[in-house]
């Protein structure tokens, strides 16, 4: 079997408002730094290098790396959607373990602009075409952001499906809210009632509030990843390791079906999960931390059954049981998500990575879920990607 790649450091900057953050550069270098001192190593050392962003121009990567240092060694840009932090860390991974470099930096970051997300290059066909054809047919409402309709509709199939209400959500975005209170990087740290959640204005009457939605922001995460030998030969920190990945894309279900649900790529993630447990030899019960992809609350709460947290239609027991939170069968989102950390698209996957290195090392401090041992990472794009990632700490 294949030596699994270690986790040797992680960084990350705090997320920021669109406007008030540092250029991508710096923003990046900072978090570079952060990992490259977590694992005690200098940039020298980086043999390869995986650079993540969504929105920016070619070889992006190669002028924020540019401020770390100038090695001459292989730099890639990687833009898979939201899935583009967790692409570069399945990237470097997988140069690791395949023998073609001992020591690799995986980077995501993203200087985002005020506003709904919008495309830049309307002069050709969108890659997104298929989809809204899709959603037009299944959802309607035209007048609505198309990403809002993307998982406002997944909701409201769900909610048909199982007659979940409304605050099924409104309770998932509290408890994002109440584990960001305590985590100095999340940019909105106030902890939400119930009840402030349902009184936000209405994105979607019935189904959706602006609080149950991720704010677009700035930021910058970072992982070294190496070898076992790299580690032992250098003396770096052993303890976290990737025990199983898996990355898929759309099959025919995501528009054949007519389900919302799998457009916004349940399938995906279903089939990633499904392929990590298997190679992990572990099951979803074995799981002690869960950063999952809460764009919205209600792909939350869908992706608590893609990943068989709970068994399909039993997301809102789950829920209402604090199945998902502190003295519950599994903490989702310790960090506060992207609810409330914020989704700067480049680097969200790689801070799950950071959130859930810091919490098998027992390091997270006032959101230190106990005894974690195994976490699982879930990070989505639409288009589309899904990567889900098992973690485990040794010993």
């Amino acid at each position: 079997m294949t030596a699994r790649a270690i986790v040797a450091g992680v960084g990350m900057v705090p997320f920021t408002k669109p406007g008030a953050s540092e250029p991508y550069p710096a923003m990046a270098a900072a978090a570079v730094r952060l990992a490259l001192d977590d694992a005690r190593i200098g940039y020298e050392r980086v043999e390869q290098a995986y650079a993540g962003y969504v929105y920016g121009d070619s070889t992006s990567g190669q002028r924020a790396l540019y401020e770390v240092g100038m090695t001459g060694a292989p730099i890639v840009n990687v833009n898979n959607n939201c899935a583009t932090g967790s692409t570069a860390l399945w990237l470097a991974r997988q140069a690791v373990e395949s023998g073609a470099a001992d020591c690799v930096l995986a980077l995501g970051f993203e200087q985002m602009a005020p506003g709904a997300l919008g495309t830049h290059f309307n002069d050709r066909p969108t890659p997104f075409d298929r989809f809204e054809a899709k959603t037009d047919a299944l959802v309607g409402m035209p007048e609505v952001a198309l990403a809002l309709r993307y998982f406002g509709g997944a909701g409201m199939a769900y909610m048909r499906r199982h007659g979940t209400p409304i605050e099924t959500f409104a309770k998932i975005r509290a408890k994002a809210s109440r584990h960001a209170a305590r985590n100095p990087l999340a940019l909105l740290r106030r902890e939400l009632s119930v009840d402030e959640v349902l009184a936000s204005p209405a994105l979607i009457p019935g189904v959706m509030t602006r609080l149950m939605a991720c704010p677009p922001t700035c930021g910058a995460a970072a992982a070294v990843i190496v070898s076992p030998a790299y580690a032992a030969r250098h003396g770096l920190d052993a303890r976290l390791r990737i025990l199983a990945q898996s990355m898929t894309t759309d099959t025919p279900s995501t528009f054949d079906s007519d389900d919302m649900m799998r457009v916004v790529g349940y399938d995906m993630a279903r089939a990633a999960a499904d392929r990590a447990y298997e190679r992990a030899g572990l099951g979803p019960g074995d799981v002690d931390v869960v950063e999952l992809h809460d764009c919205f609350a209600h792909n939350e709460l869908i992706s608590y059954e893609a990943l068989r947290l709970c068994p399909e239609g039993g997301a809102q027991r789950f829920v209402d049981a604090g199945d998902n939170t502190y003295g519950g069968r599994v903490v989702v989102n310790p960090s506060g998500g992207l609810l409330s950390k914020g989704h700067p698209l480049g680097a969200t996957g790689l801070a799950q990575c950071f959130e859930l290195t810091r919490q098998l090392r027992g390091a997270a401090e006032a959101r230190q879920v106990d005894g974690a041992r195994i976490g699982l990472q879930h990070n989505l794009g639409l288009g589309g990607a899904c990567v889900v990632t098992i973690y485990e700490r040794a010993g």
